[in-house]
């Protein structure tokens, strides 16, 4: 057998169509009930003044001109594993960082930095990292810079967010800001909220002035809610946008315009003096919100004023209609305050920040994981757009990809969310898989079911499918059953339907198996378990071989119209024939044994990918220097495969080989593939 895959390297090539600015907010820490439009306007009208509210106007006007996502998730419910997938676009079940890996690098892949620098965005990312890897810096291995980023500015460090003052280092201690590589001094009295939105506007001007034929994206990751919860120095700054709001003055020690009076001093007057029926007894007084709420309301309020500074910034550029924003979450609410012990606890109870659902932070119940997200971009969304359809936060990749026409790699998991974003196209499913562990147990909070309060966290996953939502805790082995919910008609999951859908269930378990690979620094009781295999096939021998012309210096999730196919055997590829230079085989593979089985590529320069149901077995298409592997556990059966080869010479060649139960490796042979 002979196939000829004529390929170089592909540059990007641009579009004549204008590129979107793309800016992706993520704040930490802020629950689907933080948000006036998402549940706090209700507490407002019900006026239950047991149960106080924060309104959040800017905010509200941004998702009254353009889409509320009303079931997105997380990938994760904390900070790390969240922004690692975001940025990678992948599921936690094919990330590099996992569970509480904190300052972990991210990983040797494709970010969406990368996949938009591709297509001509300058990139710039500002606020907190977190996943740089070992070493003291500045040059940690993956440094933002590293990741296809041209320019950072923030807290590289996890731990440093948890500081808002980097100089008087109020409650944990100074912190470090980078700008790139170079450490910043003079941030005296520098919120970080504030200096990270000054910055942000600072670039933004910048940008417009030097380079406005070229689009920009900006990851804009702020360290609030998150604790320790301290104040600003100071009320907003009148206005917004281009001449009003928080200013980048650039002057060591009066670094921006709020750098001056008391650090930790300033609460919203609408806070200052808040009462509440504190015994929910209206014939006793009132009592004053603790300071602890006061604070949280005051930080909430703050980013609401600062992404409400950046969209009127837009406007007074007139790049508004040309700007998608996305306004989002990591993971659902916290318990944590980090303030000293004179002060009340703080807890989500409060103000309901988990809204109408059970779980917080690090829980997979719906608190934890769906997030209040906001989409804006003038005349392409419709003002007052609801998007029900359930998504992840690893769709943005290939969101992003597909407004800038460009391409996701191959790798990733999520789908582009843009045919609900704008009413036109067929919106493909997201795979919503989530996996995590942690210690600790679900809130004892009397607002969440009986069930549910106090469970031992543990192993977790969490699936969703359609309106079906299947939810495991504390997992011993893959046997253990997932709770099922119907989150639609039930959001706080009170009725489990386990006992009454059999076959969803092992659909649940499956699924499970099917879209995630094990990783060593995050081992799970299910890692080797057997995936199951398909039933009820007729199959014939062979693969079908589709050949397609790509522009990508990967493989492409979107492939674009066929120019081949063709039903071919796979125990070896060489020579000289065919058209285009991207092929992708698909069927079966037959597996004669259950057990483990490590998968190789010996693939002569080419990019190269193989997936197995959804997992990605093999990965070679981030880098073509080395013979990439992977190991699943397969059941005996038939179980469906593609794999994708592009090629970087003329001379195309490829040994796709594997190994039983640590056996020596062989070429698998045309009688194990099937279509």
């Amino acid at each position: 057998m002979s196939l000829l895959v004529l390929v170089g390297a592909f540059p990007s090539v641009g579009h004549t169509q204008e590129k979107p600015n793309i800016i992706f907010i993520l704040v930490d820490d802020l629950g689907y009930g933080d948000i006036g439009v998402f549940f706090q306007n209700e507490r407002k009208v019900r006026n239950d003044r047991s149960e106080p509210w924060i309104m959040t106007p800017m905010l509200d006007k941004m998702a009254n001109e353009g889409a509320m996502l009303t079931n997105h998730y997380t990938a994760a419910p904390v900070c790390a594993p969240s922004r690692a997938s975001i940025l990678m676009g992948v599921s936690q079940g094919h990330a590099h960082v996992r569970n509480n890996q904190f300052d972990k690098e991210i990983g040797d892949n494709y970010t969406v930095a990368d996949v938009l620098k591709n297509v001509g965005y300058e990139t710039i990312a500002i606020g907190k990292w977190g996943l740089q890897g070992k070493g003291k810096g500045p040059d940690w291995p993956a440094h933002p810079l590293k990741k296809g980023f041209d320019l950072y500015f923030g807290y590289i460090r996890h731990g440093d967010g948890h500081e808002h003052y980097p100089v008087e280092g109020v409650y944990r201690g100074s912190k470090e800001v980078y700008d790139g590589y170079e450490l910043v001094e003079g941030l005296d009295k520098s919120y970080t909220g504030d200096l990270f939105t000054a910055k942000a506007k600072d670039y933004i001007i910048s940008h417009q002035n030097k380079k406005s034929g070229q689009p920009f994206f900006m990851y804009l990751a702020y360290d609030t809610p998150h604790a320790v919860l301290e104040l600003p120095t100071q009320d907003y700054p009148a206005g917004g946008g281009l001449n009003g709001g928080l200013q980048w003055l650039g002057t060591p020690g009066e670094m921006i315009n709020t750098a001056s009076g008391e650090v930790d001093s300033f609460t919203y007057p609408e806070f200052a003096n808040a009462t509440y029926d504190h015994d929910k007894d209206v014939n006793t007084p009132e009592e004053e919100w603790p300071s602890t709420y006061k604070r949280y309301a005051t930080v909430n309020r703050r980013i609401d004023d600062q992404v409400g500074d950046l969209m009127q910034l837009l406007k007074d550029l007139n790049i508004s209609e040309n700007t998608l924003v996305v306004f989002t979450s990591d993971n659902g609410p916290s318990r944590e305050s980090y303030l000293p012990k004179d002060y009340v606890a703080y807890t989500p109870e409060f103000f309901n920040n988990f809204a109408n659902f059970d779980g917080i932070k690090r829980d997979v119940y719906e608190g934890g994981l769906r997030t209040a997200t906001i989409v804006h971009w003038p005349t392409h969304i419709k003002e007052g757009t609801v998007v029900s359809t359930p998504s992840i936060s690893y769709d943005w990749m290939a969101t992003f990809a597909d407004v800038s026409q460009a391409a996701a790699p191959i790798r990733t998991d999520g789908v582009s969310l843009l045919p609900s974003l704008i009413g036109k196209g067929k919106q493909a499913s997201s795979k919503i898989y989530v996996e995590y562990s942690e210690n600790g147990k679900v809130p004892g909070f009397d607002e969440f079911l009986e069930s549910h309060r106090n469970k031992k966290r543990g192993e977790m996953q969490m699936l969703r499918k359609g309106d079906m939502v299947g939810v495991r805790y504390d997992i011993q082995n893959q046997a253990d059953d997932f709770e099922i919910y119907n989150v639609v008609k039930d959001p706080q999951q009170a009725r489990n339907l386990a006992g009454e859908n059999i076959k969803l269930q092992e659909e649940f378990k499956s699924m499970a198996l099917r879209g995630r690979m094990a990783d060593m620094g995050a081992p799970r009781p299910y890692d080797n378990s057997l995936v199951p295999a398909l039933e009820g096939l007729k199959v014939k021998e062979g693969l079908v071989a589709t050949t397609y012309q790509v522009n990508s210096a990967f493989i492409p999730s979107v492939l674009g119209k066929a120019i081949s196919e063709e039903v071919q055997d796979l125990p070896a590829i060489e020579g000289e024939s065919g058209d285009g230079n991207l092929v992708v085989w698909t069927g079966y593979i037959k597996v004669p044994e259950g057990g483990k089985y490590t998968f190789s590529a010996d693939r002569k320069q080419s990019h190269f990918f193989m997936r197995i149901h959804d997992s990605s077995v093999v990965d070679g298409n981030y880098s073509t220097d080395d013979s990439p592997q992977g190991t699943v556990y397969l059941e005996a059966g038939y179980h469906p495969v593609k794999i994708y080869m592009l090629k970087e010479d003329s001379s195309p060649k490829l040994d796709l080989s594997w190994s039983f139960e640590d056996n020596p490796k062989e070429v698998v042979s045309s009688g194990f593939w099937f279509r």
